[in-house]
């Protein structure tokens, strides 16, 4: 490892991406990747373990999931740099996680030059958003949240993400390790907060806020 090198965590639940983000980065001199994660609890722990120079995360993980997981490592350190890696465009991710305590948002459909630009400006301790998502993000702020989502805890909103994607609520449970108890009252709360009388109207709703394709 280069002297000076960026120490990096990586946490996704997919061992292949794993992989490929991991021989990406270190195909950079500058960049060191020394310890993964694949659920959100491994990545707290492997966080306090390392105090990596930058803690890249997927959102969607099996246990407490990425946003949860920001907040717990910000709470305990505010000077955390997380970078957050995500398949989801919609500003209502970016603005959760950075809500959380993330300084960065990634598509993992940019170019591989912008997760490494990414990495380097968030270890400088810099805000890092693509162009175009920071542009919606803008917009967004003057437009005003959605009523719909702005009353849902970071787990609801999790659930509701699942739910709309056709999960089951067992499904939901694997994923999650929790109870299906426990995921149908979440689902009764997010039914609740967003006004929506069963999944159907779930699905719409997320169809309508461009969360899933239709």
């Amino acid at each position: 490892m280069e002297a000076g090198a960026i120490c990096v965590i990586l946490a996704d639940d997919h061992a292949v991406v794993r992989a490929g983000i991991r021989r990406l980065l270190e195909d950079a001199a500058d960049i060191h990747v020394v310890a993964e994660a694949e659920s959100g609890e491994e990545f707290c722990k492997a966080y306090f373990e390392h105090k990596p120079d930058v803690a890249i995360t997927d959102l969607s993980m099996p246990g407490i999931g990425g946003i949860e997981a920001i907040r717990r490592i910000r709470i305990k350190d505010e000077y955390a740099k997380l970078l957050v890696l995500s398949v989801h465009e919609d500003v209502l991710f970016p603005i959760r996680v950075i809500k959380a305590g993330a300084i960065g948002y990634l598509s993992k459909r940019t170019a591989p030059e912008a997760l490494l630009r990414a990495v380097r400006t968030v270890a400088r301790g810099e805000t890092f958003l693509e162009r175009e998502l920071a542009q919606r993000i803008a917009l967004d702020g003057i437009a005003g949240t959605d009523d719909a989502f702005k009353d849902l805890t970071d787990r609801e909103f999790e659930v509701f993400r699942m739910l709309a994607e056709g999960r089951s609520v067992n499904e939901v449970a694997e994923k999650l390790f929790l109870s299906p108890k426990t995921v149908g009252t979440y689902q009764t709360r997010v039914l609740q907060k967003t006004g929506a009388d069963n999944t159907a109207a779930l699905v719409r709703l997320a169809i309508r806020k461009g969360l899933i394709e239709p």
